[in-house]
């Protein structure tokens, strides 16, 4: 099994956070999002994964310390890294097409800006698998249509009328990848663009239309990180399920407590100093921070960073910052000063 991993994406409505920092190497409960994404993908497949292709960008952007990342979460599941680079921002499609020596046998597609909560088996009948969740308004989304057999017929983006309730979230399996890159090598040939882009979903209708079957993977949560607000809920949801699980160990026994005190759950990093601070619920840390005569809720706060006489609650704080005062409802870039 393979997973592809297309991520050269940006992520301006991440910014400031995405200006240093690719987004996908946020870290969200202490972990960057690709790296939660990709050991939870590999949990939901249960087999074994031979080979991880990430498609990144720019090089002056997604340099080696990024490709130094990515090949140590690849190795630490057993798999061989393979690095490509999308040179134009021209769609899903274009981007998978990247990744075109890796596209042979069983593997998943996923987009490095969400991150899932799931339990399933594969459908052994199925040519391709699309990941859903089922959502209360599905005409915000791109949303499959079902015959009478389950089975995927069409994908309606942001349907008037009623369709299903089981939205894409932009997670893949298909039994061969290769016939998608037969279908996405005609799109790009014929040069079939929507949007100014050649998009994976061309590819997939044609899969459909030579009578591939494609089923359905729900999942139980899917958490965006799209923009501030929505990765400090999708924070503080997998802080939840990882208190619940007991599975990592979220505030690391270097941690220095004087006169402070913490709600859990939270992830405190390594060396981090609290003093004279409450900290919690729902408050990511992350290493080697300093934070005195201080209340933090529902927030998240990355390496190097220094708070002092501050009340935050939905605060996103980058890396090496140094931030003194009383604001409330903040976002901070990476080496900001506020004083």
């Amino acid at each position: 099994m393979k997973i592809i991993v297309p991520m050269a994406g940006r992520g301006s409505r991440l910014r400031p956070h995405s200006l240093t920092v690719p987004k996908p190497l946020i870290p969200v409960a202490g972990q960057p999002i690709v790296h939660r994404l990709v050991k939870d993908i590999a949990k939901v497949l249960k087999q074994p994964i031979e080979e991880i292709a990430f498609v990144l960008g720019d090089p002056a952007f997604f340099g080696e310390e990024v490709v130094e990342s990515l090949t140590e979460l690849a190795e630490s599941l057993g798999a061989k890294a393979s690095i490509y680079r999308q040179d134009q921002p021209l769609g899903t499609g274009h981007a998978i097409m990247s990744a075109k020596p890796s596209l042979s046998g069983p593997a998943v597609i996923a987009y490095a800006d969400t991150l899932i909560r799931a339990e399933f088996d594969l459908d052994p009948t199925a040519d391709s698998v699309i990941w859903t969740k089922r959502v209360a308004n599905p005409e915000a989304y791109g949303v499959v249509k079902l015959n009478d057999d389950k089975n995927i017929v069409e994908l309606v983006e942001k349907p008037e009328n009623f369709v299903s309730d089981q939205a894409v979230i932009g997670i893949y399996y298909f039994k061969d990848v290769a016939v998608l890159k037969e279908k996405l090598q005609e799109i790009l040939d014929e040069n079939i663009m929507n949007g100014g882009e050649y998009q994976i979903n061309d590819g997939i209708k044609r899969m459909m239309a030579d009578g591939r079957i494609f089923k359905t993977g729900t999942v139980d949560e899917w958490m965006d990180c799209g923009n501030k607000n929505i990765t400090l809920e999708t924070n503080a949801k997998m802080l939840g399920f990882l208190k619940e699980d007991s599975l990592e160990q979220l505030i690391d026994s270097s941690i220095v407590l004087e006169n402070s005190k913490i709600i859990e759950p939270c992830f405190i990093g390594k060396g981090t100093i609290l003093k004279n601070t409450t900290v919690g619920p729902h408050v990511s840390i992350g290493k080697d921070c300093v934070i005195e005569n201080s209340t933090i809720t529902n927030s998240l706060i990355q390496n190097n960073t220094s708070i002092i006489n501050a009340k935050l609650d939905e605060a996103m704080i980058g890396n090496h910052v140094k931030y003194n005062g009383e604001f409330t409802k903040i976002s901070i870039g990476d080496y900001s000063v506020i004083e």
